[in-house]
């Protein structure tokens, strides 16, 4: 069997990511409204209906605004550790007690083929986690929204095949931008989000023998852009003695356009 992804959508505004095999299919947060949701899926032929289930990382709009829509409308299975679920509590409105399933930090849940393995992340969330995919040999890693990358976080990611990699802002266009000071402080502190070189410097260590590609995720409207990341990480890298092409491939994710569904 093999197990394939798309990243529907990442940014600033919204971020979704999809994942499946033969037996099953996830769906990674729904920052999106429904009717948003169910057009990112048909651009990639699925169908929310066919979901085995949601997963969340934490309780921020981006990455739960059409959860309960598509909970309630399609009767899915939602996962999330008990401190998301409690931070969730009116921001999602009413979802039946039989779709909500606990997924505990750093644990594992098995389906079918596919295992799915929690992590916890250093974000201004309840308590904040991504995931793991494993599904034979194969390895995807999903993280994004973390101030910076441990090395207990290090050694669980380490020599993935493909990772959906946070790269959210250029340090200087941040200094330099609208954003007032207490929100530039935030997302530079530990708990705020990874800038370009420093996911690049934290791509060096983790990246292995088999890792293929990192697609970069999560870039903010005002503070990144796609060819400015690219190349911010592909510089970084060079002076760790990665060339991009080479040991593995840079790809980019879009705020409103899903990549194509591959196999990981």
């Amino acid at each position: 069997m093999s197990m394939h992804f798309s990243v529907l959508a990442s940014g600033s505004t919204g971020n979704a990511i999809f994942v499946e095999n033969e037996e099953h299919s996830f769906l990674v947060d729904a920052g999106f409204s429904g009717k948003q949701m169910e057009g990112l899926f048909s651009q990639i032929g699925r169908k929310i209906e066919d979901l085995s289930g949601i997963l969340v990382t934490h309780e921020h709009s981006d990455h739960i605004k059409g959860l309960g829509v598509l909970a309630r409308k399609y009767k899915l299975p939602i996962y999330a550790n008990q401190k998301t679920w409690n931070a969730m509590d009116g921001l999602v409105g009413n979802i039946d007690t039989e779709q909500k399933f606990t997924f505990d930090m750093e644990t594992a849940k098995h389906f079918g083929g596919i295992s799915i393995e929690s992590f916890g992340v250093s974000h201004d969330a309840a308590e904040p986690m991504f995931y793991v995919f494993h599904q034979g040999e194969k390895k995807l890693v999903l993280m994004t929204d973390t101030g910076y990358v441990s090395d207990r976080m290090k050694g669980i990611i380490s020599n993935a095949d493909t990772y959906v990699f946070e790269s959210n802002h250029d340090v200087g266009m941040l200094r330099m931008g609208r954003y007032p000071w207490n929100i530039k402080r935030r997302i530079l502190s530990d708990v705020g989000h990874v800038s370009n070189e420093d996911a690049a410097v934290a791509m060096a260590e983790v990246a292995g023998d088999r890792t293929k590609n990192f697609y970069l995720a999560h870039l903010s409207l005002d503070n990144n852009m796609k060819d400015l990341a690219r190349m911010s990480v592909s510089q970084t890298l060079e002076t760790k003695g990665i060339l991009v092409g080479e040991q593995f491939d840079l790809l980019d994710t879009d705020p409103k356009v899903p990549t194509p569904l591959v196999a990981v």
